[in-house]
């Protein structure tokens, strides 16, 4: 098993990168919106894989997190559902997206991926709804220097803003979208951020 590659960036092609190690050219699978974030050719890069071995091929697919890694390897585990299929779920949602579309039955957010119809999408929030966990969702808005207490105060803020949105009709991965962007400290109220969010949904 290849845990991870670290080289040289050494180009950027439509469905995949290739990375210099030592002379050897790797070329690794990537989701469109993982590859909008790396840096320029000629950059060393570390990318976690995972490699995927059929009868007559091997194949390396890469994220820039291991977060994003773990979720997909949730995702192809889900029958029918292949690494290509992963890479164009992961392409379409972030993982912390993709939670929170299973988590809260948005089966028109995942299905909006290339390749996956609405049966498909169904299937995949049925086999995965009980192996996520909402907290995991917000938990990387909260800045590094909140302390236990504080982080809690605010994860409860931005889910009660989420739940808010919801209830007033906007898609749940859409709502998470805009709390996300909105800058929550301790002394937030959830109407300000609310406000705030509503915002980016226009």
């Amino acid at each position: 098993m290849i845990s991870y590659i670290r080289g040289q960036l050494a180009a950027i092609e439509e469905t995949k990168i290739v990375v210099d190690v030592g002379g050897v050219g790797y070329g690794i699978f990537m989701p469109g919106r993982v590859m909008a974030k790396l840096p320029q050719t000629g950059t060393e890069v570390t990318i976690h894989t995972f490699l995927n071995v059929k009868e007559d091929s091997m194949q390396l697919f890469g994220f820039l997190s291991k977060d994003d890694l773990a979720v997909f390897k949730q995702v192809i585990m889900v029958s029918g559902i292949g690494p290509k299929g992963g890479l164009s779920i992961l392409s379409q949602l972030s993982a912390d997206d993709l939670r929170f579309a299973v988590l809260s039955n948005d089966v028109r957010a995942i299905s909006a991926s290339q390749g996956i119809g609405k049966k498909t999408a169904e299937k995949l929030i049925l086999e995965l709804k009980d192996k996520l966990r909402l907290e995991d969702v917000l938990e990387h808005t909260r800045t590094e220097e909140t302390d236990a207490g504080e982080g809690s105060v605010v994860g409860d803020i931005q889910q009660d803003a989420v739940a808010a949105l919801t209830a007033l009709g906007y898609g749940s991965t859409e709502a998470l979208k805009a709390v996300r962007k909105v800058s929550v400290g301790l002394d937030a109220k959830v109407e300000d951020v609310l406000k705030q969010a509503l915002k980016f949904m226009m």
